[in-house]
């Protein structure tokens, strides 16, 4: 597994060096190291880099020496560059997994090809679900629009003014019929 994961550059080398080691294929330092026990300086794997930058991150923001020193100059610089060493080494492990990506696309392309038809069937049937989503929605508002009309209409067939009231008595009253 470690020979597949070759490839990636340790944080304290700069991206193009590959130093010698057992790590991943023959000079190359990999994603996994080679013995489970080893985590020491010399056998980091951009993973264990990107875990230890991450926490130096938050153990700056916490730490007693930031919390009772006055000079915030000197905190805002000691948080910068964890920082930038967490960035740094995310930028090398995105590059490691997009490298893995393109050697997969060049050696499987059906697999490539298979993993975009999974995304698009995937995201088609988001959208229907969707679809479905708002025609139950514009079926809801229809209704509430026709039953505001059935509603609005009675009280327009009603007369409306200050005789509105003798209008509408005068209408039920029956009109005589003429004898032949």
């Amino acid at each position: 597994m470690a020979s597949t994961m070759g490839g990636m550059f340790p944080s304290q080398q700069p991206p193009g060096s590959h130093p010698a080691g057992p790590a991943g294929a023959p000079g190359q330092p990999g994603l996994l190291p080679v013995a489970s026990g080893s985590r020491n300086q010399s056998n980091n794997t951009l993973v264990d880099d990107l875990e230890a930058s991450f926490e130096a991150c938050f153990a700056s923001l916490v730490s007693q020496d930031y919390v009772n020193g006055t000079d915030q100059e000197e905190i805002r610089t000691g948080v910068d560059q964890c920082i930038h060493k967490f960035l740094d080494v995310a930028r090398q492990t995105e590059c490691f997994f997009l490298q893995k990506r393109l050697q997969l696309s060049v050696q499987k392309p059906e697999q490539v090809v298979k993993e975009d038809v999974s995304e698009l069937r995937n995201e088609l049937q988001r959208k229907e679900l969707l679809i479905q989503k708002h025609l139950t929605k514009i079926h809801h508002w229809q209704q509430v629009l026709e039953d505001i009309n059935v509603q609005h209409k009675k009280p327009t067939e009603l007369p409306q003014g200050p005789l509105a009231f003798l209008e509408q008595a005068s209408a039920n009253i029956p009109t005589p019929m003429k004898p032949n």
